[in-house]
């Protein structure tokens, strides 16, 4: 007679799309818990539901630190997170106990990118600006230069980390007529052909570009990258979009550079905090367009990413491959 499974305790910091979810359920080994809920977990449920766990779920919002490992006691083999960043991780903490780690870059790089392109749009076009004057009655007779923005026929853009999500942004702008593609990283990309990039330094990039993307992941080398030096040296046309992560702008030094006239718009999906407080100053400008963290939403996109969390979790308790294994 074989011997019954050892059931493994999983706990999942949030109410998942129903495709992960039916993964989690339909595995006999798994005793799986949830934070019931689409807010994100409180800290001391967390470190209550994560005890003896074998497996978490979490998302960027969990701080996933030695405090919540410690909680989970020893059991604790994999940690899956809906999420291409892992900032909110304690990687080395993590490593040292020898617990592998899943998450989802791939899934959502084609919602980003098109979520990108289209704040870049909405902001060099003034779009949010132009549904407000409707509603309240400033739309009068038409005038030559009211509402007027930033078109990027023949213009040149740059982007800040050609990855994934970066090549399928460029990728998307070059049919509007961009007329250079300018790239920086830490290397040149062989992939920066498909788009004709150029690999130039940071401070070429920053000079010469109409619209700057920012989309590098956080380190210590980006966090507060884009800051007071960095948009002085824009050109005073110049947009700039971050849907990377919040923290690789000085938001500070960016209210003081779109209130001074110093750069033309800012387009935000990542800001610090999130969710941002409603009287902060950046949102009190017109040329600043926040989005609310929204770049996979997709309802496909966040559905093929919760089956990839159930899928690299499944596989981390039961020692075998993940389908997206972080190597670290």
């Amino acid at each position: 007679m074989q011997a019954a499974k050892k059931i493994m305790k999983v706990f999942v910091t949030r109410r998942l799309p129903q495709e992960g979810m039916k993964i989690l359920s339909a595995a006999p080994e798994c005793e799986v818990s949830v934070w019931d809920s689409d807010e994100p977990v409180p800290r001391e449920e967390l470190l209550k539901g994560v005890q003896k766990a074998h497996g978490l779920v979490c998302l960027l919002p969990d701080k996933i630190d030695a405090e919540v490992l410690d909680a989970a006691g020893p059991n604790l083999k994999v940690i899956s997170t809906m999420s291409v960043g892992f900032d909110h991780m304690a990687l080395d903490e993590i490593k040292k106990r020898g617990i592998r780690v899943g998450y989802t870059p791939d899934v959502l790089t084609d919602a980003t990118a098109e979520l990108t392109v289209a704040l870049l749009l909405a902001t060099a076009r003034r779009l949010p600006e132009g549904v407000e004057e409707v509603k309240n009655g400033g739309w009068s007779s038409w005038k030559p230069l009211w509402l007027c923005g930033y078109g990027l026929s023949g213009s040149t853009v740059g982007v800040i980390g050609l990855g994934r999500i970066g090549l399928a942004i460029a990728q998307r702008l070059m049919p509007f007529g961009v007329k250079r593609l300018l790239y920086s990283g830490r290397t040149a990309k062989p992939h920066a052909a498909e788009v004709k990039g150029e690999f130039v330094p940071m401070d070429t990039l920053v000079s010469q570009s109409d619209f700057i993307v920012v989309s590098c992941s956080l380190t210590p080398e980006t966090q507060g990258l884009c800051d007071k030096a960095f948009f002085s040296k824009m050109k005073k046309t110049a947009v700039f979009i971050n849907s990377s992560r919040g923290a690789v702008v000085n938001q500070e030094d960016l209210f003081e550079a779109l209130s001074s006239g110093q750069i033309a718009a800012a387009g935000l999906d990542v800001t610090t905090p999130e969710p941002l407080p409603t009287n902060h100053p950046l949102l009190t400008l017109k040329n600043c367009v926040v989005l609310p963290h929204i770049g996979s939403a997709t309802y496909s996109t966040r559905g093929v990413m919760s089956a990839l969390v159930a899928r690299n979790l499944l596989g981390g308790l039961q020692d075998t491959e993940m389908p997206s294994e972080l190597t670290f």
